[in-house]
């Protein structure tokens, strides 16, 4: 199986905050933005593996920015490791504002996705190739963000986590 580039794998979703995508403050519902996250880290999850992909874990996403009624929202999800079925995807997103002519970070997170055969169970999936300074920092960091949601899942004891126990050694 040949490995890819994180390049390989990104998408770019963008959508616009209608009336109905709104709270009462005339902000984006988190829900409504964690949905389509999810939709552009499955497509980006499905592109890397060539096959179906279901969502295993969320990490923390933290609100930066609020993106307001009409202002545009961009998305952009790409694979920063595969580990045998399953993919760290980082996702970052972006509010524009037309009228005001300007571009903010709203916020970012890490989803895991986990790729299917055709008979719903995990199927191995291509290795990642990092190219760019900032893609091989995700990488490398990706088994410790890994490790942690792992230990958070309890399926991993604390003493096996050894890139995190490696942080905290003298």
């Amino acid at each position: 199986m040949n490995e890819k580039n994180p390049i390989e794998s990104r998408v770019i979703m963008t959508e616009i905050v209608l009336p109905n995508d709104t709270n009462t403050f005339g902000n984006l519902m988190g829900g409504r933005l964690m949905y389509w996250m999810d939709i552009a880290a499955a497509l980006a999850a499905t592109k890397h593996s060539n096959a179906p992909t279901v969502t295993a874990s969320v990490d923390n996403i933290s609100f930066m920015n609020p993106i307001k009624l009409g202002n545009t929202v961009n998305i952009e999800a790409k694979v920063t490791r595969a580990f045998n079925s399953s993919m760290e995807i980082h996702l970052e997103v972006w509010g524009e504002d037309h009228v005001q002519q300007y571009r903010y970070k709203s916020n970012e997170a890490y989803y895991t996705f986990v790729a299917l055969d055709p008979n719903g169970k995990p199927r191995k999936v291509p290795g990642i190739t990092p190219e760019t300074e900032a893609e091989i920092a995700l990488f490398n960091s990706a088994l410790r963000r890994r490790q942690l949601r792992l230990i958070l899942g309890g399926k991993m004891k604390v003493e096996d986590a050894t890139e995190l126990k490696a942080l905290f050694k003298e």
